[in-house]
C-alpha cells in the first residue's frame, strides 16, 4: 500500500491500522489509548494541524468516528535523539545496489528512539535517494555488511536471493574463554528451533520441535582470555548466532541478551557486541556475475596477531543442539 506522504528528511511516513469497530468513539481516541506513553493533547494537536492523513492524503480530523478510516499515515516525532558517534562506510554503489559497513549501535531502520540515527535514514540523506531500502537487516548491536536497494524496479530480484537462501553469509564473533578453558570440538554444526514471541526482546528455544535454525561454527583462533569463531548461518532467524554460541557455552562478549538478559542500560560505546557481518557472496540476479563483498571492520577483542583466513566449510562437522 503506497504512502500518500513523501519521504521527509530521509524518513518515510508510518502507517497505522485502525480498528473499524471497538469501544473508542473516534480514531483519535483509539490513537490516544494506543500511544498511551505520549502526551494526549500533543497528539490531538497533530490531528488539528492535518498531520494525520488518509490513503488519499486528506487530513483525518480529531472527531472522525471509528470506522471511517482503516489506515492512517503520519510522520513519527521522537524525542530529541542522541547521535550515535560512528559513521557508515560505503563499500560499493551502482545503479541497483549500495553495500555499506554498518557500525555497532546503529539500527538498520528507524524504530523506537532512533530515527535519524539509523542506517537507512543516514544513507537516504547522504545519497539523496528517498527510494533506498534495505534488502536485509542487521541487529543494532551487530556491525558489518549491510546491503540496500537503490531502485524499486529491481529490488525484488535481490530480496528473493535472501528469501531463497542464495546469499552466503559469513560472520565473526569473539567470546570469553570458558573458565575451565574447554571448547567445543570445532568445526560444529549447531541446530535448534528458535521462535520470537510477541512483545519480548529475546527469542525462545523449543527443543521439542524440529530445528529451524542452523549454523556452521569454525575456530579462527583463541588465547588465554577469548575464542574467535567464524560463523556460517544456513538460516536467518533473529538472534540466531548469539543463541547458538551461548548454547555452546561461549556466549559473545558484551551480549546483554544471551545467555542472560541483563538490565537495560545506556549504550556503552567502549563495549560493543563482538559480532561482525564479515562477508556476503551471491550470483547477481541481473548480470549473472559472482559478487563478493567483505567488511573492512575488525572486532576489537579478537586475539592479537591473528590471520583469520577463511577455510572451506567442513562437510564432516559434527552436529550439536536439538
Amino acid at each position: 500500500m503506497p504512502s500518500p506522504l513523501p519521504v521527509r528528511d530521509g524518513v518515510g511516513a508510518t502507517r497505522l491500522h485502525v480498528p473499524l469497530t471497538g469501544t473508542w468513539p473516534t480514531v483519535a481516541a483509539y490513537m490516544v489509548e494506543r500511544f498511551f506513553h505520549l502526551d494526549p493533547e500533543r497528539l490531538l494537536q497533530r490531528f488539528d494541524r492535518g498531520d494525520i492523513v488518509r490513503a488519499d492524503g486528506s487530513a483525518v480530523p480529531r472527531d472522525a468516528p471509528l470506522g471511517s478510516v482503516e489506515f492512517v499515515w503520519y510522520y513519527r516525532e521522537p524525542a530529541v535523539e542522541t547521535r550515535i558517534p560512528f559513521e557508515i562506510e560505503i563499500l560499493h554503489q551502482d545503479e541497483h545496489l549500495v553495500v555499506v559497513d554498518k557500525p555497532h549501535f546503529l539500527p538498520t531502520t528507524p524504530g523506537g528512539k532512533f530515527l535519524q540515527n539509523s542506517a537507512l535514514v543516514r544513507l537516504r540523506n547522504l545519497l539523496d535517494n528517498p527510494e533506498l531500502a534495505p534488502i536485509h537487516r542487521l541487529d543494532r548491536a551487530t556491525a558489518g555488511l549491510l546491503m540496500f536497494s537503490s531502485r524499486p524496479a529491481t529490488r525484488g530480484a535481490y530480496q528473493l536471493l535472501f528469501e531463497n537462501r542464495q546469499v552466503q553469509k559469513v560472520y565473526e564473533a569473539v567470546s570469553a574463554l570458558p573458565e575451565d578453558a574447554s571448547l567445543p570440538a570445532f568445526p560444529v554444526v549447531y541446530r535448534n528451533h528458535i521462535e520470537k514471541p510477541r512483545a519480548q526482546v529475546r527469542v525462545q528455544v523449543d527443543d521439542a520441535r524440529e530445528p529451524n535454525a542452523e549454523t556452521l561454527i569454525e575456530l579462527i583462533g583463541s588465547d588465554d582470555r577469548v575464542v574467535h569463531t567464524l560463523l556460517r548461518p544456513h538460516s536467518g532467524k533473529m538472534h540466531q548466532l548469539r543463541v547458538h554460541l551461548a548454547a555452546l557455552g561461549i556466549g559473545i562478549l558484551n551480549d546483554r541478551f544471551y545467555p542472560e538478559l541483563l538490565a537495560d542500560l545506556p549504550d556503552d560505546f567502549e563495549r560493543p557486541l563482538q559480532l561482525l557481518a564479515r562477508e556476503l557472496s551471491f550470483v547477481d540476479p541481473l548480470s549473472g556475475a559472482e559478487r563478493v563483498f567483505t567488511t573492512r571492520r575488525t572486532l576489537q577483542d579478537a586475539p592479537v596477531g591473528e590471520n583469520p583466513v577463511d577455510r572451506a566449510p567442513d562437510s564432516e562437522a559434527p552436529l550439536s543442539g536439538a
